[in-house]
């Protein structure tokens, strides 16, 4: 079983290392490409945009197709996305290959965590989704890092043919290691279940709770997609320094999400969703007062961007997972569904955000700044919202 749970894990990986191993070669890869790097920064949200929009369609597909199989066309998009990508001569082939690589998300993610329902239950099940989740986590700290030393040897290709080979050796453990794990009685679904996803949109309850994630996720994405523009480019700082500094901030959301957990024993979750609206608020305030209270020749500083950048990510680990226990609590017997919804939600209303951001005629951090206050908006609704929601929980 744990051979199994490694397969898996493979395929979640894929999503973290698309989205951060080559985080330190912006500004590069629009140098190489004759493109502005606002154009590169946009891939990122884009890039989540379509792995939301995707979780919609690729539940039914692993259901009525198996797992084994929606796997195989996943890695396969992956492989040629990433190729594509290595040999992206200009913005229009560059922009294909990273919604090629979206689409491949989509598909594997959703296997990876049907994988562990169809084989596990109980506290292996636990065991196994922790796992999982704990390497999410742990992958955006560590793959800038070997993003920047890639390109610092053999240039802002290499780490695009890093993922075309991991998504080659990948695709070959698959088809030799991992078995189907459809249910023989698994119910295939015609089309969309888009009347069960209509009556859950009419809930203000899961509403408020799913647009408090996405708040949340599209101030960090926000941040990830403007950090090398601003610490790159107008901060001076390297490749390496770049990825030292984004993995620094990576591990302090780790150990604020294990504080989270300690926390919500002790006051539960209306308190954490208050800390969430809280702690963005304070991280905008120290952001905007940088720009306009401190002298210009301090403003490229990086201390100024990451201090208050760290503060207001700690908002993520305390919104996110109260939030989503809160909408997902009443849909027991929708599980399934709920939760596509709620993470279609999360990933495509965050993403979008970050681009309004982005296009917007602001100073990076300032459309930073503003996508912290919305962050704060909605994280502060939640939090009313909770003071009525029923049932209590004591750990995530």
């Amino acid at each position: 079983m744990q051979k199994f749970t490694l397969l898996l894990l493979s395929l979640v990986l894929l999503a973290p290392l698309g989205i951060d191993l080559y985080l330190p070669t912006l500004p590069q890869i629009a140098e190489g490409l004759h493109t502005p790097v606002s154009r590169i920064q946009t891939t990122i949200p884009l890039f989540l945009l379509v792995m939301g929009l995707g979780q919609i369609v690729a539940g039914p597909l692993v259901d009525n197709f198996g797992r084994k199989p929606i796997a195989l066309i996943g890695l396969l998009l992956y492989l040629l996305g990433s190729a594509l990508g290595a040999l992206a001569v200009n913005w229009p082939m560059f922009l294909t290959a990273r919604l090629i690589q979206g689409c491949a998300v989509c598909c594997t993610a959703v296997v990876a965590f049907s994988g562990v329902r169809d084989r596990l239950d109980g506290e292996e099940a636990a065991r196994a989704y922790g796992f999982l989740n704990g390497a999410l986590n742990i992958v955006p700290a560590l793959a800038p890092m070997l993003g920047g030393f890639l390109a610092d040897a053999f240039g802002w290709r290499a780490p695009f043919w890093f993922l075309t080979s991991y998504a080659l050796v990948i695709g070959a453990l698959i088809i030799l290691f991992l078995p189907e794990t459809r249910p023989a009685e698994t119910q295939s679904v015609k089309g969309l279940p888009v009347r069960q996803y209509l009556q859950i949109l009419r809930q203000p309850r899961f509403l408020a709770f799913s647009f408090a994630n996405a708040g949340a996720m599209g101030m960090v994405l926000t941040y990830v997609s403007l950090a090398p523009q601003v610490l790159m480019t107008e901060g001076q700082l390297s490749a390496l320094q770049f990825s030292i500094a984004f993995g620094a901030n990576g591990f302090w959301i780790m150990l604020v999400s294990v504080l989270v957990n300690k926390i919500i024993r002790k006051v539960g979750r209306p308190f954490c969703l208050a800390m969430g609206s809280l702690t963005m608020l304070v991280g905008a305030t120290l952001l905007y007062g940088g720009v306009t209270l401190l002298p210009e020749g301090w403003q490229t500083h990086w201390a100024l961007y990451m201090f208050p950048v760290a503060i207001a990510v700690a908002g993520l680990a305390f919104t996110v997972g109260p939030a989503t226990s809160y909408a997902l609590e009443p849909y027991q017997q929708q599980a399934g569904v709920a939760s596509a919804l709620a993470g279609f939600i999360q990933m495509a209303g965050g993403s979008s955000a970050g681009l309004l951001m982005m296009a917007l005629p602001l100073h990076e951090k300032t459309a930073l700044t503003l996508m912290m206050l919305i962050g704060t908006a909605l994280s502060f609704i939640a939090w009313r919202c909770s003071k009525t929601a029923r049932g209590r929980l004591t750990a995530l």
